[in-house]
């Protein structure tokens, strides 16, 4: 169990309750972490855990916003140092990766979202999460195209939808797996495959 300073100011505490929860989700079933159990990882009580957030539906809300904040930002990162677009692609390709590998119990507590039948909050997050991320391969599969490096025939969309569900395959299998570290492993031989077909003019 994680222990937390308990003398820390209200930005601290949000993020120390988040990273308990992304840590708790690495372990467990994400809809069965209870307020109780964040209590109990961080080594304070419910009543401080609610001086920070009302519910616990805001608790998961903080969580998904700052999953959304901090993959958008990693990737933003790899992109800009990339020295090609296709550089660009595999770099926020890799990026995705290590964020998922680092924080196991993210796609976790994601997939588990996706599930709710009702547009919950955090789900909303993670729907925008997938739209921003998809508008940002949208652009750089256009300026690659623009530029010569992709094919020209290639469709954008499809090609953007096939490298998040490709990063999303990969989670899954390692999550059957029970092994985190797969998706690392398999990542490189995974991403060759879908860069020779964005290349071709097939």
């Amino acid at each position: 169990m994680k222990k937390h300073p308990k003398h820390l100011s209200a930005d601290e505490r949000r993020a120390a309750t988040v990273d308990a929860v992304v840590e708790l989700a690495a372990e467990q079933n994400p809809s069965e972490i209870t307020t109780t159990a964040i209590a109990k990882h961080m080594g304070v009580t419910q009543g401080a855990l609610f001086k920070h957030f009302p519910t616990k539906d805001a608790i998961l809300q903080a969580v998904m916003e700052f999953v959304a904040n901090r993959l958008l930002s990693r990737v933003d990162k790899a992109a800009r140092t990339a020295p090609s677009q296709v550089a660009a692609i595999e770099a926020i390709f890799m990026a995705h990766v290590e964020f998922v590998v680092e924080n196991p119990g993210v796609p976790r507590m994601m997939f588990g979202e996706l599930q709710h039948a009702k547009l919950t909050a955090p789900k909303r997050i993670v729907q925008t999460l997938v739209r921003r991320y998809g508008e940002r391969l949208h652009r750089i599969i256009e300026e690659g195209k623009a530029e010569g490096e992709l094919s020209a025939s290639l469709d954008t969309s499809a090609a953007a939808t096939l490298f998040i569900g490709t990063i999303q395959g990969l989670v899954m299998q390692s999550m059957l797996a029970g092994d985190v570290e797969q998706v690392r492993k398999d990542a490189p031989r995974v991403f060759e495959i879908f860069l020779r077909g964005i290349r071709s003019g097939q």
